[in-house]
């Protein structure tokens, strides 16, 4: 990840700790201030530490117990709420049962909640043969076919009692996007997301963050990415 840099990697170094050492999670312009470079280059290095989160999650494949549902994030106007809201960015997020507490989890910014984004997910992060737990959303029939589906028609009042922990995420992930970022719109969203998860599945490592977070970004393919 650092190769062709014009940043002393003394700064990429205190880069990587400062994200990966900092609860509250750490902005492009404070980052900037911290390590002196200017706004864009900390964008720059915050998106690319980001990809290599994002990598180094997706060869996670989630197995036995399961919760997936959805959510919408963003959009300044209000009214509707869920599916069919306007302004706001679709978000599939799935999390393992382990007992009364959450393993992994993945998570994922779409364009619509369909069968497409739904399935290109699901095959992507589950094993086969999982036992899912999911709402009766139509279009997650699909999922009985390499699943064990366990669909439930679930109200919105009732949603939390038969997807718990899936829900406990999705609120922990929008107190994250509102706290560190006071909302977010579908530009950046994955980015977010992707740090978010990361940071997650390895909160039981807190102490090991930096280091693995180095390790992370040590073993990427060369990556350029353009600040926008």
């Amino acid at each position: 990840m650092f190769h062709s840099t014009s940043i002393p990697l003394v700064k990429w170094f205190w880069a990587i700790y400062l994200v990966a050492a900092d609860k509250g999670v750490i902005s492009a312009l404070l980052l900037s201030k911290l390590i002196g470079v200017s706004w864009p280059t900390a964008r720059n290095i915050l998106k690319k530490i980001r990809t290599a989160m994002s990598h180094r999650d997706s060869i996670c494949r989630l197995q036995d117990l399961i919760e997936h549902d959805d959510t919408y994030v963003g959009g300044k106007r209000s009214g509707k709420r869920g599916r069919g809201a306007g302004g706001k960015k679709p978000v599939l997020v799935t999390v393992e049962k382990r007992g009364p507490k959450a393993g992994f989890m993945a998570i994922k910014a779409v364009d619509t909640i369909s069968k497409k984004t739904i399935k290109g997910f699901i095959e992507r992060h589950f094993r086969n043969g999982q036992t899912v737990f999911i709402d009766a959303f139509p279009a997650m029939n699909f999922v009985k076919n390499t699943q064990n589906h366990m669909p439930k028609i679930t109200p919105p009042e009732e949603a939390s009692k038969w997807l718990p922990l899936v829900h406990i995420m999705i609120g922990n992930m929008k107190k994250f996007l509102n706290g560190t970022y006071h909302g977010v719109t579908g530009r950046f969203l994955q980015e977010y997301l992707d740090e978010f998860c990361y940071r997650f599945n390895r909160r039981f490592w807190e102490n090991e963050l930096p280091l693995r977070l180095l390790n992370a970004c040590l073993s990427h393919v060369p990556l350029k990415v353009a600040v926008n």
